[in-house]
């Protein structure tokens, strides 16, 4: 699993808690964050270069705990992997087949990334749910680096998630798509501010369903005969990223290794 730092630890989380037996590689590229505004060719030699790095350990499934790594480079995930015959799961068809589910109304609102917005990945994601759905999306370019920041939250903060909010209640949406794995650390402000009747839709719980499915499908799945290991990798400080960590994952993070990762 990898992300551009420790939002996917949300995600990690959820699959920690869904699937207590597996064993798990996290990988932070906290020395590259943040993917959201970074150039789109760059990144996607990055994230080959990242896939080649996880699957050389010889791993059964390769996650995509970051959206707009997601939206930008999938595909080249795709690629990497398939030929080291391992499926991939991402977060973002996930995430828009809940929120096309739930949804009363048909308007879905994309909170995200500029990269991830721009790359049109949730609307073409909830255009292929079969039903009409009306799409507002949000680029929000501060908010992923003020959480991974660790600032404490303060008036400036709550005007800035209210500017971002804006559009979306002007949109009337009823379910709002959180499209960054950053964003659940800000999830009761975000409900506060659109009020408790408007849907928060995460990448931790469509992620670990996904996650659950596929290895079943696969028959990879391990029976459920105790606690699997997970371990973490970094590629920028690994004091911060144990801190900052810690409060994502909701759990102790132990040992972490920084690593360099290789130019493609």
């Amino acid at each position: 699993m990898f992300d551009s730092g420790v939002g996917g630890l949300t995600v990690l989380h959820e699959c920690l808690v869904s699937l207590p037996e597996e064993d798990f590689v996290y990988l932070g590229d906290t020395a590259w964050f943040p993917y959201g505004t970074k150039d789109p060719e760059a990144l996607r030699e990055r994230i080959r270069s990242i896939a080649e790095t996880l699957l050389g350990g010889r791993a059964k499934l390769l996650v995509i705990a970051c959206n707009t790594a997601t939206a930008i480079g999938a595909d080249v995930a795709k690629e990497v992997a398939g030929a080291h015959r391992v499926e991939v799961v991402p977060v973002v068809e996930p995430q828009a087949e809940i929120a096309a589910a739930i949804t009363d109304s048909g308007r879905v609102g994309v909170l995200a990334t500029p990269n991830t917005v721009e790359s049109g990945s949730y609307r073409r994601a909830l255009e292929g749910q079969g039903r009409a759905l009306e799409v507002t999306e949000v680029e929000a370019p501060d908010l992923a680096p003020f959480i991974q920041d660790g600032s404490p939250f303060d008036e400036g903060v709550l005007e800035m998630a209210r500017a971002y909010c804006a559009p979306l209640e002007s949109a009337e949406v009823d379910t709002l798509i959180l499209g960054c794995t950053h964003y659940p650390l800000v999830a009761p402000m975000l409900q506060r501010i659109l009020g408790r009747d408007v849907r928060l839709v995460s990448g931790g719980h469509a992620v670990a369903a996904a996650v659950q499915r596929t290895l079943v499908v696969q028959g990879l799945a391990r029976e459920p005969d105790g606690e699997g290991d997970y371990r973490f990798l970094c590629t920028g400080d690994i004091a911060s990223f144990r801190e900052l960590g810690t409060r994502f994952l909701q759990m102790p993070l132990g040992e972490v290794e920084r690593v360099e990762i290789p130019a493609s």
